[in-house]
């Protein structure tokens, strides 16, 4: 008897099951990937939320022990010398001390004596979604018209200074434009500021005194006041002239990378997201100190 095997009831898939399968799989992945990419940016979102509380905690304890807050920046001579800033003061009370030890305070934020202090990243004052790496080569003052510069242009796009370790949030200088009143803003920080958290008669819980900005026009820095920059009060502290991530675009403005908001620091150390739809008048009575307005409907 012949031992005959049977045919196999087994076969491969054919070259159209193989592509709907295929087809299957690239319509999940393109119905997972926002998902995946929402969650990582809910994820930094939370990040540079924490951020910000690590720095007005900071805030905080520097008020309790110097009976003050830090200075917008240090010019005693009104000279915008040596220039460090509320940021750099408050690196001891953020585990930073070595950072803040190697600084020469009596020189110039670009004297030879303080160059390692330029590149010195600090990761608590970096957002996790903002654009471009920790370092950034910052831009000369440019020989452009005053608003030329102003609006909608990166102000780093001129000749380069030097390379400088990024930073995500300036401190609230107020309303008013940082070289019309240098040492007199309506905000929390400016020249030579004295501010305790007495003098903010606005109330701890209503007054804006640290929000984000992103580098999209430029980049900001921690440091302080460096003279030959370009906007060089503005790359530490902010001005409330527009609403968040205003399409007006001045470098000043605060601004963010989460989409339709920012993240800001209120007095008593309490942070939020705040909408670009907020009202201007609104926005603009959270970043005065002591303008005796009446804040509701904050959204």
């Amino acid at each position: 008897m012949l031992d005959r095997k049977q045919p196999s009831s087994r076969r491969g898939f054919t070259l159209v099951e193989l592509l709907v399968v295929i087809a299957i799989i690239g319509v999940l992945v393109g119905l997972l990937l926002p998902a995946v990419q929402a969650a990582r940016e809910a994820a930094r979102r939370a990040s540079c939320m924490s951020n910000q509380r690590q720095i007005g905690l900071a805030l905080m304890n520097y008020e309790s022990a110097n009976r003050r807050l830090p200075s917008g920046w240090v010019d005693f001579r009104q000279t915008k010398l040596p220039g460090w800033s509320w940021a750099h003061a408050i690196l001891p009370f953020m585990e930073s001390n070595a950072i803040y030890s190697a600084i020469d305070l009596r020189s110039p934020i670009d004297a030879p004596i303080n160059q390692a202090a330029l590149i010195q990243v600090v990761p608590t004052f970096i957002c996790p979604s903002d654009i471009g790496g920790n370092t950034f080569e910052i831009g000369m003052e440019s020989e452009e018209e005053e608003e030329e510069e102003h609006e909608g242009h990166n102000v780093d796009e001129g000749t380069k200074l030097f390379r400088i370790a990024k930073f995500n949030y300036p401190g609230v200088f107020g309303t008013q434009e940082i070289e019309e009143v240098p040492y007199s803003s309506n905000g929390t920080f400016f020249g030579n500021s004295p501010i305790r958290f007495k003098d903010i008669i606005d109330g701890l819980s209503n007054t804006m005194i640290v929000a984000e900005r992103s580098s999209r026009l430029g980049g900001s820095v921690w440091h302080g006041w460096i003279s030959e920059a370009a906007e060089p009060g503005a790359r530490f502290l902010g001005v409330a002239d527009h609403t968040p991530n205003s399409k007006i675009g001045h470098f000043e403005d605060f601004s963010s990378q989460h989409g339709p908001g920012i993240h800001i620091v209120f007095a008593d150390g309490s942070t939020r997201l705040i909408s670009d739809a907020i009202d201007l008048g609104i926005y603009q009575a959270i970043t005065t100190r002591a303008g005796s307005e009446i804040v509701s409907g904050l959204e």
